[in-house]
Order: structure tokens, then C-alpha cells, then sequence
């Protein structure tokens, strides 16, 4: 996995290289578009090449879901939503391809073309685009939706629709952004907003939809049958009409795709080796390797599949929310990852199977270094040098933790920090200059067990140091109400990142959106450095440029000190039916939106 990964970003590079000689003729209608130099599929390729374009239809996957959902609209802030639900129902102009960094081949729309420099791009609607009531896609819907998505939908949609000077049909069936940011990526992204039928939303306020409206989409799968909190059931549409559309053929296979809600995890994998659900992902190699032995693993009923993936490991771990006082200060953030033992609760939860993620983009080329910052990433940082925290630019490592549960090492800087920030250990009870407690709540989600029994060993280290850290569990609902209005100290956080980040690192971390509610900020970031780095990284002019900025970014999070990160999942680890089948090609992706259940089939032979 990891060769073919490398294969392919010489192929970027040298695509860059076609672009930057000025060879690269963007002025004309393309099947695809690539952020940078061309798409690798010539423009009659049959099929992606991950998919199986023989592939029989029939069969239903079964998947075990913890938690509840009170919305079927995965396209505004209100509810809580299941998360597959915008990739499993929403259909865009273009489709991601998971096989190269960032490159989109035709689904509603059959062409693309662009400005020179990307300062407009227009969409040709393929004519038999239709929704799955049998109504076609009209230009109409197109820009209703994103103004629609632009102004009342998710706070993820927002930040692209402020950069669009206008959008109008410049002819029958076809539609032009022009923006008014330099941004190269912006092309594509309005390629990828969801296109929802503009007729079914007239009367109805589309910010508070829930469960009273199934948006109606052109995709392959359709909501066909849901009960509020236990199951949610999507149907392949038999009538859908781009079954030939090359991005498509050998997608969505099954007949049903069926999310099945507990409450917790315990009963999920119970329903899992009881066989009323035939799809699960093992987080924990622990787990993996102790529990799935059960008879239908034992007589072959049940596979396990260990599938590598070539994407940054991301980031995972308990994030501190600096908008809270005790956080803002980093040596603070910087002694509560000292006193993070990570070999301790990594045995516990792994048998010290699993390493560590060391950056948000590590296991990638985009990862920064080891060591002080050099060449292009230190020009990059040089500017802002007063206000990056101590490692930034010299170099930082994770604190490394001990085998031995005392771990006296990173104990004493924990105390030597907590002590510089104005807090010592008065009676037993870790206080600050006018004596209040240091104590703070950490929010999870109900049914989360492993991330509990983590946070019950590290609760027992802050203890010692006379510090207090109470473990709160809220369902799916209150978790979400309560995370999105940033109402936490510490939660659980899980940002997967990719090999072609862009705009949407604003949304993550950039400084406008740092309060808005529903925002992903959740550690209320707010650093003109971050929102420097990414600028660069949407602006620049070549490969080398754009992974500079991109380790550079990396560098500044990751020495932030926002996240207490857990171990890497360089490995999916997947038990499913025999009968449930995926092409032996893996995408540089892997396991990811896009691959399952998208390319998978079921067949008894």
C-alpha cells in the first residue's frame, strides 16, 4: 500500500511539473478535474479503479451503530445525524475518486471547464440527471442549493459560498461559479456540495427540518424505511439513472444498507456475532485478537480482513477546549499531556499493539519532521516566530510516558508546568493563586466504554497530582447539543485528515470560525499563523510549496498542545459475511466514505 501511495504522488509531482511549464490546457471542457496537473483516468475509463463494474447486485450489509439519531437532514446544523447519511444519500456535480490525492471525475455533471486560473469554473449537467422521484436535475436546483446550503445549511458549507461572486446559467444545462478569492481548490470543492431538489423545500424552513422531510437526492440509495432511534434502512433504487455513468459502474451494489442503533457497545457486537448484523469495524487489536472467535469466525461464516491504507493517521485523542481559562494557557495543555502515561493505557487498551500518532499528519509526506524546522517550512514560520509555542519551530516530540505507572520523568515536568502557570499543590488539591480547585469535566458520548476505561486510568494519575477530572457521559443528542455550542472542557476528538487538505482546515481550525456554533473548532484555535499556513496551502504554485505549507500546519497543532493523541489505525480491521465481497484493489485511501459500503457486493459463490 504504502509503494503504491508513493507511485502515485511522483505521478502528482509530475503533473505539477506538466502545469507549471504551462502544457496543462484547463480552458476547455475535461471529463475530470485534479487539484493539481491531470487526472490520471483517461476520459473513456469504464470504471474506477477500485470498483468492480461486473459486480452483481442483490444482498444487504447490516452495520452495528452506537448511539441514536433525531434527524434524517445530514445537510444543516439542527439534530443529530447519522454520519453516513451525507455520503449515502447526497449526490454531487463530481465525485471524489479515493485513488489519487484530490481529483473529481463527472456524476450529475458530464464536463468541467475553468478559467485559466481557476477564477471560474463551469458544470455541464448530464441531460438524464434525474432525482430518484424521476424529476430532473435542472440548473435550477443546482443553484438553489447552494444558496440554500451557503446560507442556511451546515456551518462546512458556508465558508465556500462567501467566495462566490456569482452563479448563473451561462447556457441550457450549464452553470458558472466565479469567485471572488484566489483559490485554486475552489473549483473543485463546488464540485462536491450535495444538489437537493429546490420544488420539495418550497413552504418548509430547510434549517429546521428533522425527521418530518427525507431530503429527496439523485443518489443510488434512497431512505425507504427508518424508526427514530432504533434502525435506518436505504434501498438501492432500481430506476437510478446514472447506473452507466463511469464514476458509478460497480458502486452500490447492495439492495439494502441497513444501520442498525444500541446504545453502547456491548450489545452491538453482541448483535454482531448473533448474526443480525454482518458488518463491523474493530478499533481496538486487543479486541480483534481476543473476542472474534466465536463459531461463525471459527466455521468460516465470518471473515476478518486486515486492510493497509496510505492516508495521514489524523488526529485522535481528548481535546481541551481553550476557550475555557484553565486551557488558554499551553503549559497547562503541556503538563495534562505529561501526565498522559500513553504506554500504560496504551497496554491496557492495545497490549501496546498500536503506535502512537505522533502529528496529525503523520504515516504521510505531508507529516512534518523530525527535528528543527528547515528550508521552505522555516520560511514559512519565520514571520510569525514571537507567537508559536516553544517546539514549533525547533522541533517537538510527544511526551514519550513510562512503563513503569509512577512515570517520574514527565510527572515532574507536569508539576514544573503547572507550577510556572501560577498552580501548586496546597492540602492535597492542585490550587492557583486565589485558591480555586483545578478541576475540569471530561464529555463523552454514552456507549463510548473504551475511551471511558482511558479516561478512568488517567483520572486516577490526576488525582495524584491533586487534580480533579470528572467523567461526564451524555447520548448522542446531548453530546452533540453540547459539543457544537463548545459547552465541554475536555471530549473525545477524531479528525481524519487527508492527502490533499484545503479549505476546510479553516473550518477546523481557522480563526472565523473559531465560535461559530456547530463549527469543528472544538479546540477554539485561534492563531493568524494557522490561518497563514493554510492560505499558502491553497495558494501554492507547486508540490513542493504546497507539502511545505501542509508540514508547516502540522508543526503549529501539533506543538499546540490541543489534543491528548491516542494510537494510530494504519490497519482496518473488518469482520463481515462471507457473502459480502469488495474488489482485491485497494484505493491509496482505503478504508474511507467512498469504499464501503459504496463498492462492495453480496454473492453466496
Amino acid at each position: 500500500m504504502t509503494v503504491n501511495f508513493h507511485r502515485k504522488w511522483r505521478a502528482l509531482g509530475a503533473g505539477v511539473a506538466l502545469m507549471a511549464a504551462g502544457t496543462f490546457a484547463a480552458a476547455e471542457p475535461q471529463h475530470g478535474i485534479a487539484m493539481y496537473g491531470v487526472p490520471a483516468l483517461p476520459h473513456d475509463f469504464v470504471s474506477l479503479p477500485y470498483a468492480n463494474p461486473d459486480a452483481p447486485t442483490g444482498g444487504r450489509m447490516v452495520t452495528a451503530e452506537v448511539g441514536s439519531f433525531d434527524s434524517l437532514n445530514p445537510y444543516i446544523t439542527k439534530g443529530s445525524v447519522p454520519w453516513q447519511l451525507r455520503y449515502l444519500i447526497g449526490e454531487s456535480l463530481m465525485g471524489r475518486t479515493l485513488d489519487e490525492p484530490f481529483t473529481l471525475y463527472g456524476v450529475l455533471a458530464e464536463s468541467v471547464e475553468t478559467g485559466p486560473n481557476r477564477e471560474w469554473v463551469e458544470f455541464t449537467l448530464n441531460p438524464a440527471a434525474a432525482f430518484s422521484d424521476g424529476s430532473p436535475v435542472t440548473v435550477e436546483d443546482v443553484i438553489w442549493s447552494f444558496e440554500t446550503l451557503g446560507t442556511q445549511g451546515h456551518g462546512r458549507y458556508r465558508g465556500f459560498w462567501d467566495k462566490v461572486e456569482s452563479l448563473e446559467e451561462i447556457r441550457p444545462g450549464t452553470v458558472r461559479f466565479t469567485f471572488n478569492t484566489e483559490d485554486r481548490e475552489l473549483a473543485l470543492l463546488a464540485g462536491l456540495r450535495p444538489i437537493l431538489k429546490k420544488a420539495q423545500w418550497e413552504g418548509v424552513d430547510f434549517a429546521e427540518s428533522s425527521l418530518d422531510i427525507v431530503p429527496i437526492t439523485s443518489a443510488p440509495m434512497v431512505i425507504a424505511d427508518y424508526e427514530p432511534g432504533r434502525y435506518i434502512s436505504l434501498q438501492r433504487n432500481p430506476d437510478y439513472w446514472g447506473a452507466d455513468v463511469p464514476f458509478r459502474r460497480g458502486t452500490f451494489n447492495l439492495d439494502e444498507i441497513r444501520l442498525e442503533f444500541f446504545g453502547d457497545e456491548t450489545p452491538a457486537f453482541e448483535a454482531f456475532t448473533a448474526g443480525e448484523v454482518n458488518f463491523t469495524r474493530e478499533f481496538s487489536i486487543s479486541r480483534w485478537e481476543s473476542r472474534y472467535d466465536f463459531p461463525a469466525v471459527q466455521a468460516g461464516d465470518v471473515v476478518k480482513s486486515e486492510l493497509p491504507h496510505g492516508r495521514p493517521t489524523g488526529m485522535t485523542g481528548f481535546v481541551m477546549n481553550t476557550r475555557n481559562p484553565i486551557f488558554a494557557d499551553w503549559r497547562v495543555r503541556d503538563a495534562l499531556l505529561h501526565a498522559f502515561n500513553f504506554q500504560i493505557i496504551n497496554d491496557a487498551a492495545t497490549g501496546m499493539a498500536q503506535p502512537r500518532i505522533q502529528s496529525y499528519w503523520g504515516n504521510s509526506p505531508l507529516g512534518m519532521r523530525d527535528g528543527p524546522a528547515t528550508g521552505k517550512v522555516a520560511e514559512l514560520l519565520a514571520p510569525f516566530a514571537d507567537e508559536l509555542l516553544p517546539g514549533t519551530i525547533e522541533g517537538y516530540t510527544l511526551p514519550a510516558g513510562d512503563a513503569n505507572p509512577r512515570n517520574r520523568a514527565d510527572m515532574g515536568v507536569a508539576l514544573a508546568q503547572l507550577e510556572a502557570a501560577g498552580w501548586t499543590i496546597q492540602d492535597g488539591v492542585m490550587t492557583n493563586v486565589d485558591g480555586t480547585p483545578l478541576a475540569f469535566e471530561l464529555l463523552l458520548s454514552q456507549g463510548s466504554s473504551e475511551h471511558v476505561a482511558m479516561a478512568d486510568i488517567y483520572a486516577q494519575t490526576l488525582e495524584s497530582m491533586g487534580i480533579t477530572m470528572t467523567i461526564a457521559q451524555a447520548d448522542s443528542a446531548q453530546y452533540k447539543e453540547r459539543t457544537d455550542a463548545f459547552d465541554f472542557d475536555m471530549t473525545y476528538y477524531r479528525r481524519g485528515v487527508s492527502l490533499s487538505p484545503g479549505n476546510e482546515q479553516y473550518f477546523y481550525y481557522g480563526l472565523e470560525n473559531a465560535d461559530t456554533p456547530g463549527g469543528r473548532n472544538l479546540m477554539g484555535v485561534k492563531s493568524p499563523a494557522v490561518d497563514a499556513m493554510i492560505g499558502a496551502m491553497l495558494n501554492s504554485a507547486s508540490q513542493d510549496d504546497f507539502v511545505a505549507s501542509v508540514r508547516a500546519l502540522d508543526r503549529i497543532l501539533t506543538a499546540g498542545r490541543y489534543v491528548i493523541p491516542f494510537y494510530e489505525w494504519n490497519v482496518s480491521r473488518i469482520a463481515h459475511d462471507k457473502n459480502l465481497h469488495h474488489p482485491a484493489y485497494m484505493p491509496v485511501f482505503g478504508d474511507w466514505p467512498g469504499w464501503q459500503p459504496d463498492v462492495w457486493w453480496y454473492s453466496e459463490n
